[in-house]
């Protein structure tokens, strides 16, 4: 095969290193299905890992105008992570005329209105099958595949750190702090785990599903955030006694008040599709007509998600060769709000520990109901020493602010002794 297409790599890391490995080993056959070979070259790292790359036999350097105005580079593939300076690396390269790809989930939440317009401006095409669900293909069938469907649900377990950790709290009965720390033995959880176990990581994905699904810009600004950190070993295990697994979930819904996106720890039925999915790996399940269900499951991060990074340059490349670009543009011609958090519905669990005497479940009861909301459930479930019991109570579907106000209302409960978790039952 004669014709090549030349690529310009940012970064090297476990992302970039993998990418290498595939466009090498697999050399062949993706030179038959691009209908062009690949070669990456040049690759920006660094200045200290310049001689590393180079004693590898492969093209590196420390200057980005060295691939920014290099003519024979097609595509800039950005696996440098963050925002800056990689924001901005993006833009130079459409303004260069170069086709981008990226898995940087960071930018595509945060900056995604600028740079679709971007491409569209300058003809290009923009892909980032990588940035949501790492190896797992689900940003090309939105945008493709299920185009004939009216999207109504998007659920994601789009994080790998948190579904570690709340699988080996489930397994092992282990608290948030030793699972955290096992977490981050394995490599799993950086030193700093906020993004992941405080929802942030999920939150930028859900905002990026939310917004091909639906059809309208949604920013990670947008997203009502709820992390594990409140989880306990206790919560799990009423969980599972109720017929439920406790998963970080990624929400995004159509309603009639707008786009209902959200990530917070749910009760999921075990019989949910999602509920099975454990450790490390990760799922998307997608809800529409006339497609109604479908799921989405593989790894969410690490090396094979070098799979969605290369097959979006084949795609590019394909386009290349047949003198298409600017096949891929942003989708997002609907404006629609933001259904606000207070006005989204989900039955709740909820854990109290009140004052072990006559008449306690009744005052309870009451309060909820002043405030419309109706108990499914109350499961008195344990006493202790100083005449407490706790108390599992399990809502109908209410709205959100009627929680709230349920809460504050049980604080000002003299026989309610403490509020220990509240938690949505999806």
């Amino acid at each position: 095969m004669n014709n090549v297409t030349k690529i310009g790599l940012l970064g090297a890391g476990t992302i970039g290193g993998s990418v290498i490995e595939v466009l090498q080993n697999n050399r062949d056959i993706i030179a038959q299905r691009a209908n062009t070979a690949l070669e990456i070259k040049n690759i920006l790292v660094l200045p200290r890992e310049l001689d590393g790359l180079r004693q590898r036999g492969l093209p590196a350097t420390d200057n980005y105008n060295d691939i920014l105005n290099d003519p024979e580079i097609k595509i800039v593939v950005e696996l440098m992570g963050g925002v800056k300076p990689a924001k901005e690396f993006i833009l130079d390269a459409m303004a260069h005329g170069k086709h981008v790809v990226t898995a940087n989930k960071d930018v595509v939440a945060q900056f995604g209105h600028d740079l679709f317009d971007a491409a569209e401006a300058h003809q290009i095409d923009f892909l980032f099958e990588a940035a949501v669900g790492g190896a797992i293909p689900i940003i090309m069938p939105l945008k493709r595949s299920l185009t004939a469907n009216k999207i109504t649900e998007v659920l994601g377990i789009v994080n790998g750190t948190t579904n570690y950790m709340l699988t080996k709290m489930a397994e092992d009965g282990a608290d948030y702090d030793t699972v955290l720390k096992e977490a981050q033995a394995h490599g799993y959880a950086e030193r700093n785990p906020e993004a992941d176990v405080e929802g942030k990581d999920a939150a930028r994905k859900i905002a990026i599903l939310a917004s091909i699904a639906f059809n309208s810009r949604v920013k990670f600004e947008d997203v009502s955030v709820e992390g594990i950190t409140k989880i306990t070993p206790e919560d799990i295990q009423y969980a599972d006694n109720l017929g439920y697994v406790v998963k970080l979930l990624a929400v995004g819904r159509d309603t009639d008040l707008g786009v209902d996106v959200r990530v917070n720890p749910v009760f999921l039925s075990k019989d949910h599709p999602l509920a099975s999915v454990s450790g490390v790996l990760n799922a998307i399940f997608v809800r529409g007509y006339p497609i109604e269900e479908a799921m989405f499951f593989g790894p969410g991060a690490g090396k094979p998600t070098a799979s969605a990074v290369v097959s979006d340059i084949i795609e590019i490349a394909r386009g290349l060769q047949r003198g298409a670009a600017g096949r891929f543009g942003c989708t997002c011609y609907h404006h629609r709000q933001i259904c606000p958090v207070e006005e989204t519905v989900s039955s709740y669990y909820i854990r109290l520990l009140v004052e072990d005497k006559p008449g306690v479940l009744g005052k309870i009861a009451t309060t909820f109901g002043n405030v419309d909301v109706s108990l499914k459930s109350v499961v008195q479930t344990k006493a202790n020493l100083d005449a407490h019991v706790e108390i599992v109570v399990i809502t109908h579907a209410v709205k959100h602010k009627n929680i709230l106000e349920a809460e504050a209302a049980l604080k000002c409960l003299s026989v309610v002794d403490e509020i220990f978790n509240v938690i949505r039952v999806e």
